[in-house]
């Protein structure tokens, strides 16, 4: 036994499958990846992160990980490690047991808010709208209780004032029901000025800019990024939920880990409209891996988000095809709010319009990432862009746990991206 499973004896058993081996190796799956050295890398730097990530799995909280890396528009890591399905604390000993693979499709959770600013950047783009219209001129319901001056562009930078949703809204029935849906958020009452406090809108805003989508398009947020993001760059899954017939492909996530207790479980339950350890029953369940939820239910390969993050960064380009203006992009990923203390979170935090932003001496993505933007999603999915480190950066997992041993595992991890990929 040794002192990575000396610190996890106390949580909750976790993969038995994984102590029918310490090799990471013999569970692994690696994609297309270009040799270190053509993009001025040591073969020894990328190890590390390798290393990094097989650390983190034989804590024994992710059943499985994906990562990707492109530096300088290279793929210099495509790798899995772990089982997609079938080695989850509650699955019976006799469960099949799915390896995972670099095409294998994960739910992003709040990464996938990210998504959902873009396509209204993209309408902004095109003066469909206007970041600083008011949300009731496309959804003339939505005025009530004052809340007629919050604007399209305090949604994107959770400053609208309503960051959190009645329990029922996370009804899975209703998300067959947009209008149902409207009506909730239509009947929310602030919890502050518009503009004046930050405070994360983890479901609610998600559901804001769906609404407004679907009303200026005509189309759900789903239908508007197939069109302009999807079908473009070609990727397999990247959209908001997936096909029925593509459910039993999406990775099975797991509760792992420690029960979170007060205070924490209280602010989490109070941001997310439901427990902590409901949301992975919920995020596994087909109506919600079918519907459409604008700021969670996202599912993609790292490889996609990657490439997603590498558009990104190449100012909306990607192998030669263009889905944003430059401008687009910077405006989405301008700085709007300088360590300010979150109201929900908890954390002073760096955000732009959409996108949660990095930090010169630490930050979401590491230490010395000032310029980087990206999202965090449930716990332990990453995501970013680093200009100053030309890089591209995702992160999946499907062990959801809180503040244990996999977190002191992950900040490693992003130290070894850190140092491998040093600012230019």
């Amino acid at each position: 036994m040794n002192a990575v499973d000396l610190l996890i004896l106390p949580e909750r058993p976790f993969m038995a499958a994984c102590s029918e081996t310490n090799d990471p190796e013999s569970v692994s799956d690696r994609g297309e990846e270009i040799a270190p050295h053509e993009v001025g890398l040591t073969t020894a730097a990328v190890d590390r992160i390798w290393q990094a990530v097989q650390s983190l799995y034989r804590t024994r909280l992710y059943p499985a990980i994906q990562i990707c890396i492109r530096h300088r528009s290279q793929v210099v890591m495509n790798r899995a490690v772990g089982f997609a399905s079938g080695t989850a604390p509650n699955d019976p000993p006799d469960a099949r047991r799915i390896p995972v693979r670099v095409d294998t499709p994960f739910l992003l959770y709040s990464a996938s808010k990210a998504m959902a600013a873009m396509l209204i950047h993209k309408l902004d783009e095109r003066n469909e709208l206007h970041l600083d219209d008011r949300v009731c001129e496309t959804i003339p319901e939505f005025a009530s209780h004052g809340k007629d001056w919050i604007t399209v562009r305090h949604v994107l930078g959770h400053r609208a004032g309503i960051p959190n949703l009645p329990p029922e809204a996370m009804d899975l029935e209703l998300l067959q029901n947009p209008e149902a849906v409207v009506e909730l958020l239509c009947e929310l009452e602030p919890t502050s000025v518009a503009g004046r406090r930050l405070a994360y809108h983890a479901i609610s805003g998600g559901f804001v800019l769906g609404e407004i989508i679907r009303r200026v398009t005509g189309q759900d947020a789903r239908a508007l990024m197939q069109k302009e993001i999807v079908e473009p760059l070609g990727f397999r899954w990247m959209n908001f939920g997936v096909e029925p017939a593509d459910v039993p492909e999406v990775a099975r996530d797991a509760l792992t880990g420690l029960p979170v207790l007060p205070p924490f479980s209280w602010a989490l339950e109070r941001a997310l409209g439901v427990a902590f350890d409901k949301v992975v029953e919920k995020a596994n369940d087909p109506r919600f891996l079918t519907g459409v939820v604008p700021a969670a239910n996202v599912v993609s390969t790292a490889e996609e988000l990657c490439a997603w993050y590498e558009c990104l960064l190449q100012g909306g380009e990607l192998n030669g095809v263009r889905v944003f203006d430059p401008r687009t992009i910077r405006h989405a990923t301008s700085e709007q709010t300088y360590l300010e203390l979150d109201l929900t979170l908890g954390l002073p935090l760096r955000y732009g319009l959409g996108f949660m932003l990095g930090g010169e001496r630490i930050g979401l993505f590491g230490a010395e990432t000032p310029h980087a933007f990206g999202h965090l999603g449930f716990t332990n999915i990453l995501s970013w862009a680093d200009p100053d480190r030309h890089l591209s950066v995702a992160i999946v997992t499907s062990g959801k746990c809180f503040l244990n041993l996999g977190t002191v595992m992950l900040i490693n991890l992003l130290m070894q991206i850190g140092r491998a990929f040093p600012r230019h």
